[in-house]
C-alpha cells in the first residue's frame, strides 16, 4: 500500500486493512466461481448463470472496494463504501448459503456431486473470509462514528 494510506505509526488502519483483505477474500469467491463455471457448470441451466454473475458481481464489488471511492465521491464515498461491504458480506453469504443448500437437497433442480473438494473448500473459506473481514471493516466504521 502507499505512503499515503499509512496511519502516523507506519501502520495500515484497521478498517482500511480489513476492506482490502474483504475485497481480496470477495474477488477470490469470484474466481473460484469462474474456475468451475469454465471447468464444470457452464452447461447446467441456471446454475452456470449464477456462477457467472456471482464473479461478475464479486469483481465488480471487490474492485470498488479496493477503488479510492472516499477520495472520488466526497461526502458520498462513506456511504458507497458501507453499501458495497454490505453487498459483499450478502454476496458471500448467499454463495455459501447456495453451496449448503445443494448439497443437501436439489436447488434450481441441480445437487451438488462434490466433484472438486477443493475448490468447495476454498469457496467455503473465502466465503467466511468475505463476511468476517467486511463485517469487521463495518463494525470499526460504526464504532468510529459512534464515538
Amino acid at each position: 500500500m502507499g505512503s499515503t494510506l499509512r496511519a502516523r505509526g507506519g501502520r495500515l488502519p484497521l478498517s482500511l486493512a480489513a476492506r482490502v483483505l474483504g475485497a481480496l477474500s470477495l474477488l477470490s469467491v469470484g474466481a473460484v466461481h469462474l474456475q468451475q463455471y469454465l471447468d464444470l457448470y457452464s452447461d447446467i441451466p441456471t446454475i452456470g448463470t449464477l456462477f457467472v454473475l456471482n464473479f461478475v458481481g464479486a469483481t465488480i464489488v471487490g474492485l470498488g472496494l479496493l477503488t479510492p471511492v472516499e477520495r472520488l465521491l466526497g461526502r458520498l464515498g462513506g456511504p458507497v463504501l458501507a453499501l458495497l461491504a454490505l453487498a459483499g458480506i450478502v454476496q458471500a453469504a448467499t454463495a455459501f448459503v447456495f453451496l449448503y443448500i445443494s448439497e443437501r437437497t436439489p436447488l434450481f433442480g441441480f445437487m451438488e456431486p462434490g466433484y472438486d473438494p477443493t475448490a468447495i473448500a476454498i469457496a467455503r473459506i473465502s466465503e467466511v473470509a468475505t463476511g468476517v473481514f467486511l463485517g469487521a471493516y463495518l463494525a470499526v466504521r460504526f464504532l468510529r462514528r459512534a464515538t
